[in-house]
């Protein structure tokens, strides 16, 4: 990264002269429309005010929405659900041995027996009461000027499909999932009434969903306890989408999964997240303020944005590419943009491709400036 550092230092001279202004010049129009960066949820760093303060001065002027960047038990995404979970009278957990990581337990629940899963009452999730101590952080950090004042504040949640399909008893998920989703839905609305709908963003994060497209998972094939597969995912998650009022933004972090930076399936192209990006768009009654789709590191190639051509979305509807790795920043992305510029013909972003909450310490710093010299140079 000394090389992108030095690339910092010379703007903006060095981009018109030999960078990325000038390698897309001949390719105006409209896919040539940028609309800045997204941090997808999880950065890391170990308090909510550091990924704040520091989001906020690498790429303030790039950002529509700041996330707290997934900090303490939410490190390793929706891996702490089970230990919530197990706090519920009537929820065991599944093995004798506990599987600890960093304070979280990795087994997965089971009701207890003789328990049904609609007399269970769910103890806090955790996720509202983290999302409005982040708040106090943000707000506090918009009033003294160091996020800029038309930021808002974005809250990432999971889909209760991927909690239940990934850390529920097989046999026990049909049953649990709308219990489940009810304690979910008043974890965001406690959200929702205390936080500022003009200030806030929430972003559902669907990774299992695309487990159970592609037919795979970690391990062992992640089955789903519906019928038609296409629908069921669709529908679910249009259902959460339903959930968030129109004064609020909403967005979808649609995902190939992140265990060790490696995905549980490797897309072939776009045409999967396409054709669950349109669906998802028809079924949900109200309009999505954004899209993330994500890219594998090793495609630069057109054949993988070919189907996003396709793409039916609402034209309002911010779109945004995962094209950003840390393993090679700046210059990777570029020739990733490149090949999307190709079949993308509307204005879109650039993220990475999952948070990266779980990257090598250090990490953090060389992804803001990838982000902020592809998002400053287009």
């Amino acid at each position: 990264m000394t090389e992108l550092a030095a690339t910092q230092a010379a703007e903006p001279q060095a981009i018109e002269d030999g960078g990325l202004r000038a390698d897309h010049a001949s390719a105006r129009g409209v896919a040539a429309q940028a609309i800045g960066a997204h941090l997808v949820g999880s950065v890391n760093f170990d308090e909510a005010e550091a990924t704040i303060r520091i989001a906020a001065e690498q790429l303030g002027e790039h950002l529509k929405r700041i996330p707290d960047g997934e900090v303490g038990e939410r490190w390793h995404w929706i891996a702490f659900q089970p230990d919530r979970l197990a706090q519920s009278e009537g929820i065991g957990r599944v093995g004798d041995q506990p599987v600890v990581v960093r304070g979280v337990d990795f087994r997965p629940v089971r009701l207890e027996d003789g328990v049904q899963a609609a007399d269970l009452d769910l103890r806090p999730l955790g996720y509202a009461e983290a999302a409005l101590e982040s708040w106090q952080v943000f707000s506090r950090l918009k009033q003294e000027g160091v996020v800029p004042a038309a930021t808002r504040f974005q809250v990432s949640l999971p889909t209760p499909l991927g909690v239940v399909g990934s850390f529920v008893r097989e046999e026990d998920r049909p049953s649990f999932e709308p219990v489940y989703e009810a304690a979910l839905a008043r974890e965001l609305q406690q959200i929702l009434d205390a936080i500022p709908h003009e200030e806030l963003a929430i972003q559902w994060d669907a990774a299992l969903e695309f487990a159970h497209l592609e037919g795979a998972g970690y391990g062992s094939p992640s089955k789903p306890w519906f019928e038609d597969v296409w629908a069921g995912t669709s529908e679910r998650l249009a259902r959460q989408v339903d959930r968030v009022p129109d004064s609020v933004e909403v967005g979808v972090h649609l995902c190939y999964g992140d265990v060790a930076e490696k995905h549980f399936a490797e897309p072939t192209d776009t045409a999967v997240l396409t054709r669950f990006a349109n669906l998802l768009a028809e079924r949900a009654e109200r309009q999505l303020t954004w899209v993330h789709l994500p890219v594998p590191i090793e495609r630069d190639d057109e054949a993988f944005f070919a189907p996003l051509a396709q793409l039916a979305i609402s034209p309002e509807t911010e779109l945004y590419l995962g094209l950003v790795h840390r393993e090679d920043g700046a210059e990777g992305a570029e020739r990733r943009l490149a090949a999307a510029r190709a079949h993308v013909t509307r204005p879109f972003g650039v993220a990475t491709e999952c948070g990266f909450g779980r990257a090598p310490e250090g990490a953090a710093m060389s992804l803001f400036e990838a982000h902020r010299a592809v998002a400053a140079a287009w």
